[in-house]
């Protein structure tokens, strides 16, 4: 069986994939200090919780905060006694090649949507990741990662402005009634939300048009399902796109000879 883990700047998500499927995943807050040992003791009681009896032969693991990768790679030595697989190491192939500027580390969260995506839909591309950062990874023809956009999150974009302005209230996001606030809260849910909107689609119209081929857009992250209200903005919302991704990844390694 398989471990997948994809650690964000905020949240950890680790997942079981039995071979046909995934059947299991839970969430926990991303946090460098946290031990193998407590890994082992949290992910133990939960599949305990759940009746999962799964014998755990392999591990990969996606991780944006390079400090976290060390006691994951503890958890998978001393408690599974398997070497991770980390994307973005060169140990670790791709099925897709990578065409940016020479010396250019990539984030990991974005080959993997790339990876998927590309599986998932084919090439010509967009990939937009609702997570701590919107992210647009573009997706060539042949699935090649060749760029994208990185700008402020929702949720970060909302923190700012509570902690910048004294007047403002911290709010959750949420699709505004009206475009007109006629109260603090309401502008600021109609400011982002709405700012939101526009920010993709003119980033995903300039790709299209920079580009200049027909292409898909699809949506994936935390906030997704929020904005997939929005009429004609993504062709598609996939929630498991990373997981996917991840085990696309691992079997593409094993097939080639790498020890994951």
């Amino acid at each position: 069986m398989l471990l997948a883990v994809d650690c964000g700047n905020t949240n950890t998500v680790f997942s079981i994939y039995d071979g046909e499927k995934f059947i299991a995943l839970w969430r926990t807050a991303t946090d460098w200090k946290r031990t193998a040992d407590q890994y082992y003791v949290w992910l133990n009681t939960l599949m305990r919780l759940q009746g999962i009896e799964a014998d755990i032969t392999d591990m990969i693991v996606s991780s944006t905060v390079p400090r976290v990768v060390f006691n994951l790679r503890v958890l998978a030595d001393r408690y599974f006694n398997t070497r991770p697989l980390v994307v973005g190491k060169p140990e670790c192939l791709l099925p897709v090649s990578v065409r940016v500027d020479e010396g250019t580390a990539v984030g990991p969260d974005r080959l993997v949507n790339t990876v998927s995506g590309f599986d998932t839909y084919g090439g010509n591309l967009i990939v937009v990741d609702f997570g701590t950062a919107t992210t647009f990874d573009v997706v060539a023809e042949d699935g090649a990662y060749v760029g994208g956009v990185i700008a402020p999150g929702v949720n970060l974009s909302l923190e700012a402005l509570h902690q910048a302005a004294a007047a403002l209230p911290h709010v959750d996001i949420s699709k505004p009634q009206n475009v007109i606030g006629t109260n603090t809260v309401a502008c600021m849910q109609s400011g982002v939300f709405w700012g939101y909107v526009g920010l993709v689609r003119e980033i995903c119209a300039r790709i299209k048009a920079e580009r200049a081929v027909p292409m898909k857009v699809i949506s994936t992250g935390g906030l997704a399902p929020l904005f997939q209200q929005s009429a004609d903005l993504f062709d598609a919302y996939e929630d498991d796109l990373t997981m996917h991704g991840l085990q696309i990844i691992h079997k593409y390694n094993k097939e080639n000879g790498t020890d994951a």
